[in-house]
């Protein structure tokens, strides 16, 4: 956005899809439905704010912009002052709209203007356009039947539907695409993202009704102490000392990350969920502007809605099938500032592998038209695994000084002992040899050994999956045994040889 002379101009891209979609208006039926997409920072916000303005400019008709949430109905209409757009927010104190009502424009939240809607309080008269933010989601559909007569706008980052029973091509007519993350990264107007990747199994997490994967079954991953242990390991090695935003999927999980990071000694971190009142969640949004260093870990609130510039590192502890979430997840780091062209991004949940980087191209024409297609496309936790390749950390490795770390691959080992016609259990043997040796060899006492021994959970628990893999049995039951018997045959050779 550029501020000149008090009147609001657009960039070169936000203004060529405004022309795009006025010709729409121009060429279309009054009753057409279309669809805008324009990545999480591109300004969604400003272009259908100048669009509002000039709509009521030149049809001489009202509009009507839904939102989901009253933090964004608030945002909007606060855009739409500033444009010079005198609009009315109906929320919970609005009761009705009258047919005098002067105003030209409306901002309202959907459940709020349902039950209006429903006690027949409010007339819109020479209503012509609607504008859906966070078009997305599927609570808008509810306010069709009101609006049979009008044009609809449906404005995303991401155009594919919460429900995928109900794709979006079901409602709107066509989708004009605005310019892609990419070329916004590019073109200076984005933050670069710099992703770091860490190995997470999921093979324990369940998928609800709703395709994503369940608070229940992420809990329990998230919140026990090897994955608590990752995330505090993971921040100090990437982002210590920066402005840090922490996505979870549940809010014990959430609640237990807080407690980790205190307990690590870190006190400029809070907590936030949605179950926190207004003035709660406030002041906590506010101590995290204006705090350098802070640390706030949260679920789902942040994703929609939350524009804070000065944030350096986004990290995901949680995993999801969503892209829709992992975009908006990732976009609140994207925000740039004089001081500030890159930002982080720490992914805990496989999701980069999943859905590519945030800056990789993404066909959102195709996605619109066969949205079933995409998602069945898209990598099963599975084959993530596979593919994965498990690299010591340079910090474990200088826990470790007498010894050289040499690589130890599964599968090409497997092919030397399939050579000389051994079992392939030979392979987890010669594995717990090698890291017997490498403990023996740093350390004098017991307590010293083990000590060593927690530091290569991580590769221990990769070496297993892989041979699992291998031998073609890869049971959650299975791996956990030969993961627990893998702990207890190292522990007894490291007594054996201390």
């Amino acid at each position: 956005m550029k501020d000149n002379t008090n009147k609001k101009t657009l960039y070169d891209y936000q203004a060529r899809d405004l022309e795009h979609i006025f010709e729409r208006f121009k060429n279309c039926p009054p009753d057409y439905k279309l669809l805008y997409q324009l990545p999480t920072g591109g300004g969604k916000t400003v272009v259908f704010s100048e669009i509002t303005r000039r709509y009521i400019e030149e049809k001489n008709k009202k509009v009507l912009i839904l939102t989901h949430r009253i933090e964004l109905a608030a945002q909007t209409s606060t855009m739409m002052t500033e444009f010079g757009v005198k609009n009315l927010v109906i929320d919970s104190k609005v009761k009705e709209v009258a047919v005098e009502d002067n105003h030209m424009c409306y901002v309202a939240m959907v459940e709020t203007l349902n039950n209006r809607l429903q006690d027949k309080v409010v007339d819109f008269q020479d209503l012509g356009l609607i504008i859906i933010d966070e078009a997305h989601y599927n609570s808008f559909r509810k306010l069709f039947k009101y609006f049979e007569k009008q044009f609809v706008l449906g404005v995303t980052a991401t155009p594919l539907s919460s429900n995928i029973k109900l794709p979006m091509k079901d409602t709107y007519a066509e989708l004009i695409c605005g310019s892609s993350i990419g070329f916004l990264v590019e073109s200076g107007f984005l933050a670069k993202a710099t992703t770091y990747t860490y190995d997470v199994g999921l093979g324990s997490l369940k998928v609800g009704i709703n395709g994503d994967y369940t608070v229940k079954s992420s809990e329990m991953l998230y919140g026990n102490v090897l994955m608590q242990n990752k995330l505090l390991y993971a921040y100090r090695e990437r982002c210590l000392g920066q402005k840090t935003l922490i996505f979870n999927n549940g809010i014990n999980t959430s609640k237990q990350v807080f407690v980790t990071f205190k307990e690590a000694g870190y006190e400029h971190v809070r907590h936030l969920d949605s179950k926190m009142g207004k003035p709660e969640r406030k002041e906590i949004i506010d101590w995290f502007r204006v705090t350098d260093n802070a640390i706030l870990t949260s679920v789902g609130i942040l994703t929609t809605g939350f524009d804070e510039p000065t944030i350096q590192t986004i990290i995901m502890n949680r995993a999801t099938k969503s892209p829709t979430l992992y975009y908006q997840m990732i976009g609140r780091g994207s925000r740039k500032l004089p001081n500030k062209t890159d930002f982080k991004v720490i992914d805990l949940g496989n999701n980069a592998a999943r859905f590519g980087l945030w800056t990789a191209d993404i066909d959102w024409q195709k996605i619109f038209k066969a949205p079933d297609l995409y998602l069945l496309s898209l990598a099963t936790d599975e084959d993530i695994e596979r593919k994965f390749r498990y690299v010591l950390p340079k910090e474990i490795i200088a826990q470790f000084p007498n010894s050289e770390i040499l690589p130890y691959d599964i599968k090409e080992e497997n092919k030397k002992i399939v050579a000389q016609g051994l079992k392939s259990s030979i392979l987890l043997d010669k594995s717990i040899e090698q890291h017997t040796q490498m403990i023996v060899e740093n350390s004098e006492e017991i307590t010293e050994a083990y000590r060593l021994a927690r530091l290569l959970e991580d590769e221990i628990h990769y070496r297993v999956k892989q041979y699992c893999y291998l031998i073609a049995k890869s049971t959650r039951n299975y791996k956990e045994w030969l993961l627990e018997d893998y702990m207890k045959r190292l522990k007894k050779m490291i007594l054996m040889k201390i």
